[in-house]
């Protein structure tokens, strides 16, 4: 009876060890990776990693500082009444373009013109007289003294017509400078006296923008510098404006100095008095460095930066010193040489040495284009 127990409970037990082992084999075979899986390690993709790359270029680079101010005319002048009266005639209004010497309005003349009149006779006769005495005199009938009369007579009465012909030029106005009419005061009809501005007229053939700039960046600039300037209201569309001229003092509160940029020519026939422009100076520019994009700038924990050059189809990756950064644009002072290919995108998957595969082909060294170039 006990044999035939124990011929029975050991295969049953036999059985169940194999299930056991069977289940412990899966779990394990469970829990190993995927083969081939894990070679980039900790997130790093299996096989080269795609990247898009620049060539380092020599260029310039320069700091920027961005002011803004309005634009106004160079010079603004008024014309005003030099003679009382009614205005007869008004010539131009606001916006219209004048040449120096144009006639913007004439007053009523006609007092003048007869006081000119008598004026005229009143000269010719004394000249008449004058010319009489001096032949007499030269026969000796009249006393020099006589003479003398005579002379200053004629004199005066030049001057008397000389003042009224100038008196007369007054009841015409005219432009004093080529411009734009900016402002005018005045309908045909009005009466106006001595000193009533009229027009005032604009020289709009150089406008200027009068911005005040730090004291720590306007040791940086020079009157003829070049600058950018962009209206608000045509956006996308710079313009050149030049230095003009920079203030001898600084404002003792804010150490703010003036400085005046021109436009002219072209530039200035764009923008109007009155419009909003934003100037940007380039200071400390330096010439011939080495450039790359901000992109490719890689700093670790300690600060320190590093870029990765493409070496064949692999990454290298290279402590550079940096310097000046303007306008997405980092100066290599240190660390890579001109036409080097370095990596702008994809930065973050890298490690030294890693295998790459370039995605921009415009850009993608020797080595992979004759491979057959980047992988689509």
């Amino acid at each position: 009876m006990l044999d035939t127990l124990k011929r029975m409970v050991i295969p049953v037990v036999a059985v169940a060890f194999g299930v056991v082992a069977g289940c412990n084999q899966g779990n394990s075979q469970a829990q190993q990776p995927p083969a081939g899986g894990g070679r980039g390690g900790r997130g790093v993709p299996a096989g080269p990693v795609p990247v898009e790359v620049t060539r380092v270029e020599m260029g310039r680079i320069a700091r920027t500082v961005s002011v803004s101010g309005n634009i106004e005319p160079l010079r603004t002048v008024g014309v005003n009444a030099q003679l009382a009266g009614a205005l007869r005639t008004v010539n131009v209004e606001e916006g219209n373009r004048v040449a120096e010497g144009d006639v913007l309005a004439t007053l009523d003349d006609r007092e003048i013109t007869a006081q000119l009149a008598s004026a005229e006779a009143q000269f010719q006769l004394t000249d008449a007289t004058l010319q009489r005495s001096e032949r007499l005199r030269d026969r000796q009938v009249i006393t020099a003294a006589e003479y003398e009369r005579d002379r200053a007579a004629a004199a005066a009465a030049a001057a008397q017509r000389d003042q009224l012909r100038t008196r007369l030029g007054y009841a015409t106005v005219r432009a004093t400078l080529a411009g734009v009419i900016t402002e005018k005061n005045v309908e045909a009809g009005d009466v106006v006296g001595v000193q009533t501005r009229l027009f005032s007229i604009a020289d709009v053939s150089t406008l200027v923008v009068r911005v005040r700039v730090s004291e720590l960046d306007v040791v940086d600039i020079r009157p003829g510098d070049i600058t950018e300037i962009q209206l608000d209201a045509f956006p996308g569309q710079p313009l050149r404006g030049r230095i003009r001229r920079i203030f001898p003092a600084a404002d003792p509160v804010s150490r703010l100095v003036p400085v005046e940029v021109a436009l002219t020519g072209a530039d200035a026939a764009v923008a109007r008095p009155g419009f909003l422009a934003r100037i940007t100076f380039s200071l400390s520019p330096r010439e011939g460095v080495h450039l790359v994009p901000a992109s490719a700038i890689v700093t670790d924990a300690s600060g320190s930066h590093a870029v990765y050059v493409i070496d064949g189809d692999k990454a290298e990756r290279r402590t550079v010193q940096t310097g000046m950064n303007s306008e997405g644009r980092v100066e290599i002072v240190e660390g890579v040489q001109t036409g080097e290919v370095v990596v702008v995108t994809g930065t973050n998957n890298l490690r030294n040495g890693a295998e790459v595969r370039v995605v921009n082909a415009a850009a993608a060294p020797a080595e992979t284009q004759r491979r057959g170039g980047p992988a689509s």
